[in-house]
């Protein structure tokens, strides 16, 4: 199986480069299933029900969110009937949504996508480890489940690490996402579970993880809020990672990074 994740989709020019360029890289690399972080798609800040049905249209299949999910208000009663966008597991319950998905493909094979999101210098959930464990138990890989993607939205890399070391043989994918800038680390970890601390964003890389500069640079010289931060627009690079799976276990045969357009040196897995 063939599997695309994307990074955060940061503004306008990250939507439009990951519409634009989509159809082509499905067809291209002959891709299974696109799962995109969508939390910073409405002009930064969150996801409105209108972005994510044009996302889900235009050839994503699965959107997760972050510590923005709740930006956008309207997404509060649209998240409820749409089991495609997946907001973090370890919200609290009662919270709104789903924090996973089983997507089942036209073959009959299923693909389970979780969100998670991290403690470390972030808003305190549930814990995320407890809670992947917990859904782990209902779900095999290469048994009720042919593949397994995990999305963990966190600030600090040594939380992705261990999340990925604990999941390692258990799910097919564990990438990062929330710091915007891809990492160089994407490798098979022993028990056959591909990983990449960040996948990066789709968006504008001129810019201080897709704002524009100088209002957030500001920011940091004379440490008072200033005007409102708004995504940067030029022409956006959109990041991310692909996994080629065994079909019997579910785990990854190969991965590799992706990047296209924008700033960037380009990249594109070679499968």
């Amino acid at each position: 199986m063939r599997l695309l994740f994307l990074g955060d989709i940061v503004g306008r020019t990250g939507r439009e480069a990951v519409l634009s360029r989509l159809p082509a890289l499905r067809e291209k690399l002959a891709l299974d299933l696109v799962v995109v972080n969508a939390e910073n798609a409405s002009h930064g800040f969150g996801l409105s029900p209108a972005i994510a049905t044009s996302l889900l249209q235009g050839g994503v299949d699965v959107l997760t969110l972050g510590n923005h999910a709740w930006d956008r208000r309207d997404l509060i009663g649209h998240i409820t009937s749409e089991p495609r966008i997946v907001r973090p597991l370890n919200y609290p319950p009662g919270t709104p949504g789903q924090g996973s998905v089983v997507v089942e493909l036209a073959d009959g094979r299923k693909v389970l996508v979780v969100n998670v999101m991290g403690r470390l210098f972030m808003d305190p959930l549930d814990d995320p480890f407890r809670c992947m464990n917990e859904l782990l138990n209902k779900h095999r890989l290469g048994a009720t489940i042919q593949a397994a993607i995990v999305d963990v939205h966190a600030e600090a890399t040594s939380e992705k690490w261990a999340m990925g070391h604990m999941l390692d043989g258990r799910v097919s994918l564990v990438v990062g996402t929330h710091t915007h800038t891809p990492t160089a680390d994407h490798r098979i970890l022993a028990g056959g579970t591909a990983f990449q601390t960040d996948a990066g964003m789709c968006g504008d890389y001129d810019s201080v993880i897709g704002m524009t500069k100088e209002p957030a640079v500001t920011r940091f010289v004379r440490k008072m809020p200033g005007e409102r931060l708004q995504p940067a627009e030029g022409e956006a690079t959109i990041c991310g990672i692909m996994v080629e799976t065994e079909d019997a276990t579910g785990l990854a045969r190969r991965v590799a990074p992706l990047r296209q357009g924008g700033l960037l040196a380009q990249t594109l897995p070679d499968f």
